[in-house]
């Protein structure tokens, strides 16, 4: 099950966990308060389970690709490591469900604070248009994941401050409403 909890403010290594002191953790409610989505399915055998292919079809997702994100699977990774880790939105939902490895999404809450996401294999994840966020690699230095999407890609990463974008006040205005 997925782990998530409110970050420290320190410049330590961004692969490191980074807890408060104490721990706080969140759980999925505040996750989908926060419009956050989260399933587990297994990587091995998403095929023949279903459940993949019954939100891609509830939420129309309809393109998927796979990426490798390490050291000698990424071209110009330190380049794409610090972009990932810039805090950004986009106008469409980011979907990644985590085939092999681990990484961390982070996310800002209603007051600014930064949530962090473990994502590992099994995890499939759904970042609402309009959040701040960003990704990183842990210690392990290794994902792969799914991304899926609602038609073709758009990769575009608008980077805060996006406040005027029509997706970032609707995703604010969600946030009213829940």
């Amino acid at each position: 099950m997925v782990k998530a909890w409110f970050m420290n403010d320190t410049d330590e290594d961004q692969k490191l966990e980074h807890h408060l002191d104490p721990v706080q953790m969140v759980d999925l409610d505040y996750l989908d308060e926060h419009g956050v989505k989260y399933w587990q399915i297994d990587a091995d055998n998403y095929k023949e389970e279903g459940l993949l292919d019954k939100i891609r079809k509830e939420r129309g997702y309809s393109y998927e690709d796979v990426i490798s994100i390490s050291k000698d699977k990424l071209p110009n990774y330190e380049e794409k490591i610090k972009s990932f880790f810039q805090e950004h939105l986009h106008t469409d939902e980011e979907i990644r469900f985590i085939l092999d490895g681990s990484g961390y999404f982070d996310f800002r809450d209603r007051q600014g604070r930064w949530v962090r996401i473990a994502m590992e294999k099994n995890d499939l994840i759904v970042l609402p248009a309009g959040i701040y966020h960003r990704f990183t690699l842990d210690t392990k230095n290794y994902i792969k994941a799914m991304r899926l999407f609602v038609g073709e890609p758009v990769w575009t990463a608008h980077y805060r401050p996006a406040d005027d974008l029509p997706c970032r006040r609707e995703y604010l205005r969600s946030l009213v409403k829940a």
